[in-house]
């Protein structure tokens, strides 16, 4: 019998005459492109104590740490005022200008709080200068020394202080730089930003703007990623990617970042006149914020990174001509084996056209070529969708099925050891791509298929280019290149070896472009986001289709038996990654289980009126532990009892009260003028707290203005009874002055105030949490609350 003739199946950009040879030398080039990749991504070896004084050591630096995050220590904490002194010893005792800025600081940008009022903070920063020889600016090295009352800071933020004490002594150790190098150390990061916002609104040093350079840890290890940057950022890039040693950022997490309401003292100087760089590593984000954020939990691999890229930018932007570091336009950027690519942000959208017209190029190419019918081009096109649909919905529901079955992960940033979780998503999306291949490959064609992979690839590109063009480039360049494999691989003999080299360069494109986001999206965004993960995962596979098409035997051809056999071949990827991914969350099950090292974390707080004598445990738990399902037994509504603490519904449930004073509030004067009542009251608290409230009730009096340790206030009344109100931090022990000039009612005015404190140990009923049950990394955890309305 004769062999038949090539079905219209087999119709692909390749077709080696050693199909397996060709499959295996491609599989093995992407799979070390991929581990350069990985690479790249790594953190250096920690230098030891008693490296060259020049260098930044993070043996050194280490030392720090341990003083530093020592113990808690929460703005206005005793242990806070010993962190303090450390740090200004520190810094004299390398010479420099050190002073303690003594203020009280707005919230940057004067962002509301709590129940539409206004929210500041007595803060102490820390402030040291080297001066230049020859100034044409200021570079400011940024980051806080407060932490959560929950936990030490460990990481949070004693890796960037320590690390920028440690550039500091090597900075002082050699020649002086041209320009001003300015060491902050900010205070109540934490609590609202307000030590950044004090000092670049009010301290001498800012006046003029600057470079800043913030240092911040959301986890306890990872790369180091410059992850937002000022506007307008061409040259702050430039020389981010000339002068860090590890040189770790994508435009597109700038973008994500910006999209985002998250802050970190970085927004303080963004609302001023400063440019500059934010940096952090974010992944081990289990420990964030809680007791477990110790020193022993930190990586000093990331602790090193930090210090050289902080080290070689200070040195840089020391000697540059800071006079203009402004460009009209932003950079499009992305790490690539250790270095950093970049090209003028005005470049994306000619580019995604570029590679949209250089696919639909390839397709008319295809269809005049016999590769492919017009039918095939627009089902591959159409059916590309089922993938980039499906793949993200399965790791949503893989994880929803794991988060049923180990609920304590709804409370968790991230679980204590993800990536067993990590690679599963990334093997069930293989899986979902690869038997989407199987199913379609014989029927609309390999070229069809990579075709429609390209093309969706391009729009992409189009469609960010225009909505976010920062992260345009990992889809634009992928599909540009596979479109220019395609165009090589068309021009020469399919079943030589060059249609080959063509679509595996192509595709080593894709994984240095999108293989980073890949590994960086899992802790930036959590498993709780895993499905985005899961998106990029499948465009990366979308790009190296011709060489997934390696793996398969010839899709034509083939009778009877053969047939079979080569559709049972055909299934082993799809069967081998849905097997995988089924394994490898069982092991993430199996080994990551909550225990005394590694805790479920619980949320419980305690809030007592003490005007009513009535109290209340609270929890923010949407589905409580069984330890805090002891302590509530429904939801309740504190907007009205407990302004201080916002508007959002909690669990909650009876408590017995505790002998604990309301703060007490001093009427200093009472004045009238027409129908206006000024009332200048001292809000004094009657323990040691860590924040005090002022809110007054709109349906009594009308707020007019309001000045706060002398600083004026926003008057933004919000919804409900207090629709206005104070939150300070770190109020001092003789209390916090407010004045209010307001429009009454008729009759007395209500004003309700609380003060907070952190531990619940000494409350009644309070039962210690058992072994393997933590603290969730909030804000308001442990959190225990007095309050008292005062008629006036």
């Amino acid at each position: 019998m004769g062999v038949p003739p090539t079905r219209p199946a087999d119709r692909a950009f390749a077709r080696p005459r050693r199909r397996p040879i060709a499959a295996v030398a491609a599989t093995v080039a992407l799979l070390a492109v991929g581990a350069g990749v990985l690479v790249g991504l790594s953190t250096p070896a920690p230098r030891p104590a008693d490296a060259p004084e020049g260098e930044f050591s993070a043996g050194r630096a280490f030392r720090n740490v341990e003083v530093i995050a020592a113990e808690p220590h929460v703005a206005g904490s005793a242990a806070n005022d010993r962190v303090r002194e450390h740090l200004v010893g520190t810094l004299r005792g390398l010479g420099l200008q050190t002073e303690v800025q003594d203020a009280v600081a707005p919230e940057a940008g004067q962002l509301s709080g709590a129940a539409g009022g206004a929210t500041l903070a007595r803060v102490r920063n820390v402030v040291a200068r080297l001066p230049g020889t020859d100034p044409t600016g200021k570079v400011f090295l940024v980051s806080h020394y407060d932490s959560v009352q929950t936990g030490p800071g460990g990481n949070d933020d004693a890796a960037g202080t320590s690390a920028i004490l440690e550039v500091a002594r090597a900075l002082s150790t050699g020649p002086r730089p041209r320009n001003d190098i300015v060491f902050v150390l900010t205070d109540a990061e934490e609590a609202c930003l307000c030590g950044a916002a004090g000092f670049a609104a009010d301290h001498p040093l800012a006046r003029d703007g600057g470079v800043v350079l913030n240092l911040e840890a959301r986890g306890s290890t990872g790369p180091v990623i410059m992850f937002e940057t000022s506007r307008n950022n061409a040259k702050l890039v430039e020389i981010f990617g000339r002068a860090a040693p590890h040189p770790v950022g994508t435009s597109f997490a700038v973008e994500i970042y910006r999209a985002l309401p998250n802050d970190t003292d970085f927004t303080a100087f963004l609302d001023r006149r400063f440019v500059g760089l934010n940096s952090a590593y974010i992944d081990g984000g289990a420990i964030y914020h809680t007791p477990l954020d110790v020193p022993a939990r930190m990586d000093r691999g990331s602790l090193q990174m930090h210090g050289d890229n902080a080290l070689g930018l200070a040195r840089e932007f020391g000697r540059t001509d800071l006079g203009d570091l402004r460009a009209g336009h932003d950079d499009t950027y992305f790490p690539v084996l250790g270095g950093l690519v970049r090209y003028p942000g005005w470049l994306t959208l000619p580019l995604a056209v570029a590679a949209l017209l250089a696919v639909g190029a390839l397709g008319w190419l295809l269809r005049r070529r016999g590769r492919a019918t017009a039918g095939t081009l627009a089902a591959g096109f159409g059916l590309t969708l089922a993938p980039v649909v499906v793949a993200p919905l399965g790791a949503w529901l893989l994880w929803t099925a794991i988060t049923t079955i180990r609920p304590g992960y709804a409370e968790l940033l991230d679980p204590y050891r993800p990536v067993w979780y990590r690679l599963a998503v990334v093997a069930l999306s293989a899986a979902v791509l690869f038997c989407w291949y199987a199913l379609l490959r014989r029927r609309v064609g390999p070229a069809a298929l990579a075709f429609g992979g390209l093309a969706w690839l391009a729009v992409f590109g189009v469609l960010l280019a225009v909505a976010v063009p920062g992260g345009a480039y990992l889809t634009t360049l992928p599909a540009l290149a596979g479109a220019l494999a395609g165009f090589a691989a068309l021009a020469t003999r399919r079943d030589g070896p060059w249609p080959v080299v063509a679509v595996t360069l192509a595709a080593a494109v894709a994984v240095v472009i999108l293989l980073p986001p890949v590994v960086l999206l899992f802790p930036a965004l959590g498993m709780g986001m895993g499905a985005v993960a899961a998106l990029v995962a499948v465009l990366l596979g979308l790009a190296v289709l011709p060489v997934v098409d390696l793996l398969h035997p010839r899709a034509g051809g083939q009778r009877g038996l053969l047939a079979l056999r080569a559709r049972r071949l055909g299934a082993l990827p799809a069967a081998a990654a849905a097997l995988a991914a089924v394994v490898l969350a069982g092991v993430g099950l199996a080994v990551d289980r909550f225990d005394a090292a590694h805790p479920v974390p619980t949320h419980l707080m305690y809030a007592l009126d003490a005007g009513t004598g009535k109290a209340a445990w609270l929890t923010r738990e949407e589905k409580p532990q069984p330890w805090t399902d002891g302590y509530v037994d429904g939801t309740v509504s504190i907007a009205d009892d407990f302004p201080g603490l916002g508007t959002t519904e909690l669990r909650g449930g009876p408590a017995t009260a505790a002998p604990l004073p309301a703060p007490k509030l001093d009427l200093l004067s009472d004045s009238r003028s027409g129908d206006q009542r000024v009332l200048r009251v001292r809000v004094v608290p009657q323990r040691q707290v860590r924040l005090l409230t002022l809110h007054v009730d709109t349906s009594t009096a009308t707020v007019r203005s309001a000045t706060v340790a002398g600083r004026n206030v926003p008057v933004e009344p919000g919804d409900g009874k207090w629709g206005f109100g104070v939150v300070f931090h770190a109020p001092p022990p003789e209390g916090v002055e407010v004045t209010l000039t307001l429009v009454p009612r008729g009759g007395a005015v209500s004003v309700r105030a609380m003060d907070a404190s952190d531990g619940l140990s000494g409350v009644p009923g309070f039962r210690p949490r058992p072994e393997g049950v933590g603290v969730v990394g909030s804000h308001s955890s442990e959190m225990l609350a007095v309050a008292r309305t005062y008629p006036l």
